[in-house]
């Protein structure tokens, strides 16, 4: 396969709303803006740091890397959702920057997303959806998780990323993906 060179996307995306919660909990209020914090994540929330702070996975080893910095979700997820008889919104589903007009399910490993003046996060997987979805609407995570034609599994709870330059963060901000250089690996789970 042909190698490129890293390359723009300049479609134009959009920083819908941003959330964030110093406390463990599935929804994230939403927040006039964030502050991101290289190599760490969001200031004040639970789930910034150098190691990972998932509860599960911090179990098992909390000398794991934290891949798992910013969750983005695409708000267009939401209008799906609500045609199936849901109720979602910014920050509901327990994502930090809520985005439009970008295909975020769709992004390689690494890329880069630039988000308003200065912030720059790298795609690191796609989030699992939990058991804790049913908690807050039963039936949702069916929803979250769907199929290909061979029958492999697909998330559609957003992506999660690391900070690789820290920057403030708020609605309306626009969004731009910077590709890696092919070949591209599909996004893991985390």
């Amino acid at each position: 396969m042909a190698t490129r060179s890293a390359r723009s996307d300049f479609r134009g995306g959009k920083v819908v709303a941003v959330s964030s919660d110093d406390k463990h909990r599935f929804s994230k209020p939403v927040r006039p803006s964030i502050r991101l914090l290289e190599g760490f994540g969001i200031e004040g929330d639970a789930h910034a740091g150098r190691f990972v702070k998932h509860r599960w996975l911090a179990r098992r080893n909390r000398q794991m890397e934290n891949l798992r910095q910013v969750h983005l979700m695409h708000e267009e997820l939401f209008e799906q959702l609500r045609e199936e008889g849901f109720k979602v919104g910014p920050g509901d589903l327990g994502e930090n920057i809520t985005t439009r007009g970008i295909e975020l399910l769709s992004l390689p490993l690494g890329c880069l997303i630039h988000v308003g003046e200065t912030a720059v996060l790298q795609a690191t997987g796609v989030r699992v959806p939990c058991s804790y979805i049913d908690r807050f609407q039963k039936g949702l995570k069916r929803l979250m998780i769907s199929k290909t034609p061979k029958g492999t599994p697909v998330c559609k709870s957003g992506i999660m990323a690391i900070v690789r330059a820290g920057g403030t963060v708020a609605a309306g901000d626009p969004v731009r993906i910077v590709l890696p250089s092919e070949p591209w690996a599909l996004l893991p789970p985390l």
